[in-house]
């Protein structure tokens, strides 16, 4: 067995609301191995990205506070790390692309300065080092011109590149692990497409782990190895993308993917047509609710759901589900 790089357990991180405290992020367990890439899916408002921000030790606090659990950086528990700590490990050995390079690049910098100050501040590099490093850093995620965009400002870029410039930035200490939430939010198809290929090559030069936050089940057969799927702040399931995609267990996995056209066919070939999850993600004061999060929407709903959280359920030895309905199984033993 692989030693795990990341191992997030019992991780619990609550928010004071008007209506009280609520747990945004409920129970979450989950191993990183090196070089691997690893895809949280849910709808948003699932804890996809408060789990990120958990990892970066970026909860905003006030409101937010990790309450539970651990969150272990090669041994080293982050949770309990200070702020010191957690800024020398945070864009050096632990990066992330947020969601909006827009709002995420500072306007008044030109990028080849954002990458460079990266640099200087954990690789202890010189300003002519720094930018001549912030070069060669535009020139790897393809973007032309290299030695004339490291003087541009975001405004003067397109989406695809500004968010070419957030991959060049995260990726520039050749981090261990590269967190990517949305990375391809309002970009076209074809700049989807080249961003993915990007990670992928990158990924495989620098050996980077990656966890790939997304709703898009389309993206996840693309790019992910395994796969947790996450609903209302709690873990549901969790697998191989084969076992995923093509034995989903969750009625709420299985409803994700009867979402896309391409791999409706492959789980659900009696209906052809487009399917859709009913409902929408609780609200925030709802969270932490005794029973399972998933019962107002779930047609397979009994009484046992509006009761009593189900159990983290292995069915296999690559795949787990929290479902009452797959606790009866022969073939499930409680985790």
């Amino acid at each position: 067995m692989v030693e795990p790089l990341l191992s997030v357990r019992n991780l619990t991180v609550e928010f004071t609301i008007r209506d009280g405290v609520v747990p945004v992020i409920d129970d979450l367990s989950f191993d990183l191995i090196p070089g691997e890439t690893l895809s949280l899916v849910g709808e948003s408002g699932c804890g996809k990205s408060m789990t990120a921000l958990a990892i970066m030790g970026l909860i905003p606090s006030p409101p937010g506070v990790i309450s539970a659990g651990s969150i272990l950086f090669q041994g080293e528990n982050l949770v309990q790390a200070s702020g010191r700590r957690l800024r020398e490990i945070r864009g050096n050995e632990v990066s992330m692309v947020f969601q909006e390079p827009m709002t995420s690049l500072n306007p008044v910098y030109t990028v080849g300065e954002q990458i460079a100050e990266t640099l200087r501040r954990h690789q202890g590099l010189t300003r002519s080092q720094a930018q001549a490093q912030a070069i060669q850093m535009i020139e790897a995620v393809q973007i032309p011109l290299p030695d004339r965009r490291v003087n541009d400002y975001p405004h003067q870029l397109s989406g695809g590149m500004r968010q070419r410039i957030m991959i060049a930035m995260a990726l520039a200490c050749r981090p261990k692990i590269l967190i990517a939430d949305e990375p391809t939010t309002a970009l076209d198809v074809t700049v989807q497409a080249q961003i993915f290929d990007l990670m992928q090559n990158l990924q495989r030069e620098t050996g980077a782990a990656i966890i790939l936050i997304t709703h898009d089940m389309g993206s996840v057969a693309e790019m992910a190895e395994r796969v947790v799927v996450m609903y209302a702040g709690r873990k549901i399931e969790d697998g191989h993308v084969e076992d995923i995609l093509l034995r989903p267990r969750h009625p709420y996995t299985r409803g994700l993917i009867a979402c896309v056209p391409h791999l409706l066919d492959k789980v659900t070939s009696d209906r052809p047509f487009l399917q859709e999850v009913p409902g929408v993600v609780p609200p925030l004061s709802d969270f932490g609710f005794d029973g399972c999060m998933f019962a107002p929407r779930c047609d397979l709903v009994r009484d046992v759901c509006w009761q009593e959280k189900p159990a983290d359920t292995n069915l296999t030895k690559t795949q787990s589900a929290a479902c009452w309905d797959l606790v009866s199984s022969n073939e499930s033993t409680n985790a």
